[in-house]
């Protein structure tokens, strides 16, 4: 279970393509300052109205682009085309834009929407075909936008959060330093490194009290993962070790143990098989970066077993199939 073939990367693409366009059921982020502000979720998002919710139907679209980037001539593609060309046009995105200018709109979707769309950006700037072009043109704005909170906000932040949810720190500066990266946002850059450094370059012996009942997200593995890209090589090795010192000896012993998922209708408790999902992708990160084979092994064969325990239970219940492709992909492709 090293990598995506075709057949599953038709699988996950079949996937987004039934809810990136499915309005309902919704759930819906939002400040009311009146009876004005109500509306379908269309209307107030002209692309991102699927999927359940806002940042799910961003990182659906993330998944397309990979797919149809990585597989052009997956049988889906041409379906994926189609929707990209209605979905990323200019007035469609200043659609998107009109709604983070709201009153009370600041905090929309911070910080795990941000990053989303950010990696959706980079992903769309990776694609050398003129349709990819126009696509990666017209989403520019709003990625800017939502770069530009990021630059307006982490100054601010004095405090990471450690949550195992979306507002977990860590996991968004990993995505927003990826797209940093991709657009060649010196001033971006920088500033996630610093603070990625200032919240977590002291920490030491982590104890690792997770899983929590609805964590999708590590927060001991995913801050292992931003390190592992802010840092240099050698520098992430010596940190690794303060961080999680008894990794060699298979503690904490959570880490290497997939989630067990009782209820996959329940939208808080499936949260689990995206824990399973991320865990893997950040333990194969480990097993690239470990800089010691012994440790490279263990961390490739926890990967495994997270991805064995919650790949196959990517679709099938609409509480986890409308977003969970998005984090296979992330585990298989690390």
């Amino acid at each position: 279970m090293t990598g995506l073939d075709r057949v599953a990367a038709s699988g996950l693409a079949r996937a987004a393509l039934g809810h990136v366009a499915r309005e309902y059921p919704n759930v819906l982020v939002q400040v009311l300052t009146g009876p004005d502000d109500l509306g379908a979720p269309s209307a107030l998002h002209p692309i991102f109205y699927g999927s359940y919710d806002w940042h799910s139907c961003v990182h659906g679209h993330w998944l397309l682009a990979v797919l149809l980037r990585r597989e052009p001539h997956l049988a889906e593609a041409p379906a994926i085309r189609s929707h990209f060309d209605q979905a990323f046009t200019p007035q469609k995105v200043a659609g998107e834009l009109a709604y983070l200018d709201r009153p009370g709109g600041a905090g929309f979707e911070r910080p795990y929407g941000w990053a989303w769309l950010l990696m959706l950006a980079a992903e769309l700037r990776r694609h050398d075909s003129p349709q990819g072009a126009a696509w990666d043109l017209a989403l520019r704005p709003l990625a800017a936008g939502f770069a530009g909170r990021f630059l307006a906000f982490l100054p601010r932040a004095d405090y990471p959060v450690r949550a195992g949810v979306h507002s977990n720190t860590a996991f968004a500066l990993a995505l927003a330093h990826e797209y940093a990266r991709v657009a060649g946002e010196g001033s971006l850059a920088r500033l996630l490194e610093a603070k990625a450094r200032d919240w977590y370059g002291q920490d030491v012996d982590c104890q690792a009290w997770e899983p929590s009942g609805d964590d999708f997200l590590s927060p001991a593995l995913v801050e292992a993962e931003l390190m592992r890209r802010v840092l240099p090589a050698e520098a992430f090795t010596v940190w690794l070790a303060r961080f999680l010192p008894h990794l060699r000896e298979g503690r904490p012993a959570t880490l290497f143990r997939p989630a067990r998922v009782s209820d996959r209708s329940d939208g808080k408790i499936a949260h689990l098989d995206g824990l399973n999902l991320s865990r893997a992708w950040c333990w194969r990160g480990i097993a690239r970066s470990a800089g010691d084979h012994a440790l490279s092994t263990l961390a490739a064969t926890a990967a495994d077993a997270h991805l064995a325990a919650s790949l196959p239970h990517v679709t099938g219940d609409y509480m986890g199939e409308h977003w969970l492709a998005s984090f296979a992909l992330l585990a298989l492709l690390a």
